[in-house]
């Protein structure tokens, strides 16, 4: 697609803004549909089949999987039982049953677990299957400055990828639903765990954007909608700029405009894969990391690494961010390792404040927002001439599947903090090999309860804790608890997990991991059948 197409679509967002004039009142959306001005009511953005997964009436009530602590018990002794109940907390894992299709699903099933150094936990992690396009999508998001920007992103970015793969008769179907106020097609089935959350009231407003955008994308007439690859890049960049402007249109519900603040002024980084059959995209904006596990015929383990980490080690993009900005910038634009040295990623959704101009941020600051009660972080760098520095433009990665790609690791920063590519493709394959060796024979002996229980006993008085069913979980306990030799120290898990708040973030970051594996068998039926 042309580059003005590409503009167009992200410059239209501006003119798509709700004016909100209150709850029950109408207001004025411009849509580029035939010269006619189009008026909605706020009610009838409302879809009881747009699912968001649990909600309380509350402020984000994500929780954070971690043991919290006062400085009398900091001392304490866990047990292998008691770690290991701290770290299973977040666990979620689903095995994907076949559907009825040609071919079974290419994604054998998914592990995923959290534990949080921030209090409350500023990651977020999402999974879904897309009910009206094809495939299976799953994203890591890294917040800082707070958690309402990773919770908005997780909460939204799927569904704009999902309305981008649309074919043109499917969207209609969706606007003349929402016009006749009909149940609106189901867009994602969300794979959510139990502590989810989220404050119920805002998917409204959020959902009024989406529907936006998909008038806009109906407004382009393309019959099969956009390709995997332009629905992430346009995708990402679309959602930013929403969450940019939606802070700048008059917003009367207090609560409402509190929280676009927040977003808007906060940041997150993110990285998102979309398994169709063979084809696997990852697209990723920051320093969240996708690798691929693979095993070759002779038996040996690989890495393949499917993103970069969007940084200032990173060349490619230290060149990029000196060539946007004028030659007077060269020694400026990136100090101390951090962009204008203050922000360690070079990518994020977010961070206006690295984004807009210093006019916009004060004229926005100065509606009467308590700035202090929110936790909005005001700091203009003393470099700050030529906005914007930050983009949420993701880098894109394409690979076709093959027998020998086993399995993909979605990660925050906080796991690769601590360990290597290589390591964690070692820590998967070992927990592979250990659930291999757990299965039961079925000789068809009688088995030997004796031996079982002496076992277990023997397990118990020497304190070890029970093997770990999810991946994740090894990842996340080795990550911690491993000292500078690679070996366990149970002494070092227990102090890492048993950390004050004030001092938890000083020695490790949020981890959130999501393991994805794949099946060989239905990798080789796509193949053939694209051959």
């Amino acid at each position: 697609m042309s580059n003005t197409l590409t503009c167009w679509i992200l410059n239209s967002a501006r003119n798509s803004i709700a004016t909100l004039q209150g709850k029950g009142h109408l207001y004025l959306r411009c849509i580029h549909n035939n010269n006619k001005l189009k008026v909605f009511s706020r009610g009838l953005f409302k879809s009881p089949a747009v699912h968001y997964g649990p909600h309380n009436n509350g402020f984000f009530l994500q929780k954070a999987f971690r043991h919290t602590s006062t400085e009398e018990d900091f001392n304490l002794q866990l047990t292998p039982a008691q770690i290991s109940e701290i770290l299973r907390a977040g666990e979620l894992s689903h095995k994907i049953l076949r559907c009825e299709s040609k071919f079974p699903n290419p994604v054998l099933k998914f592990e995923s677990n959290q534990l949080a150094a921030n209090a409350p936990v500023e990651d977020r992690r999402s999974m879904a299957s897309c009910l009206q396009t094809k495939g299976m999508m799953f994203g890591v998001f890294d917040g800082h400055g707070g958690h309402a920007c990773a919770q908005a992103v997780s909460e939204r970015l799927f569904y704009y990828v999902a309305v981008s793969m649309m074919s043109h008769e499917t969207l209609e179907m969706m606007e003349d639903a929402m016009a006749c106020m009909k149940p609106l097609l189901p867009i994602l089935h969300w794979y959510k765990h139990p502590g989810d959350s989220i404050y119920k009231e805002v998917t409204s407003m959020h959902f009024d954007h989406l529907r936006v955008y998909w008038q806009e994308l109906l407004d382009l007439r393309m019959e099969m909608g956009l390709s995997i690859k332009e629905a992430l890049a346009y995708s990402f960049q679309r959602l930013d700029s929403d969450i940019s402007l939606e802070i700048q249109a008059p917003l009367e519900d207090e609560m409402l405009r509190n929280l676009s603040l927040q977003v808007a002024f906060s940041g997150a980084t993110a990285c998102m894969a979309h398994v169709d059959g063979i084809h696997l995209h990852v697209a990723n904006t920051g320093d969240c990391r996708a690798i691929l596990g693979v095993q070759e015929d002779n038996g040996a383990w690989s890495c393949l690494p499917l993103t970069r980490d969007h940084n200032a080690w990173n060349k490619s993009e230290l060149l990029r961010l000196k060539k946007e900005h004028p030659e007077s910038e060269e020694r400026t634009v990136v100090m101390d390792d951090r962009l204008l040295g203050v922000l360690m990623p070079s990518r994020a959704f977010g961070d206006v404040q690295l984004k807009w101009s210093k006019e916009l941020q004060q004229s926005i600051l100065q509606k009467g927002f308590d700035t202090e009660a929110l936790n909005i972080y005001r700091f203009t760098p003393p470099n700050y001439h030529t906005p914007p520095y930050l983009t949420a433009e993701p880098e894109i990665t394409y690979h076709k599947l093959r027998r020998q790609d086993k399995f993909l690791v979605l990660a925050s920063d906080g796991l690769w903090d601590l360990l290597g590519n290589e390591d964690v493709i070692r820590l998967v394959v070992e927990h592979l090999q250990e659930a291999s060796r757990q299965k039961p024979e079925l000789t068809g002996k009688p088995a030997n309860l004796g031996l079982m229980q002496s076992l277990l006993l023997q397990r118990k008085a020497q304190g070890i804790h029970a093997p770990d069913q999810n991946a994740a979980t090894r990842l996340i306990r080795h990550a911690i608890g491993c000292n500078e030799y690679g070996e366990m120290d149970q002494e070092r898990l227990a102090a890492m997990l048993t950390l004050p708040e004030d001092l938890a973030r000083m020695y490790r970051d949020d981890i959130t991991v999501t393991v994805v594996y794949f099946n060989s068998d239905s990798i080789d039926m796509f193949r053939k059948g694209s051959e």
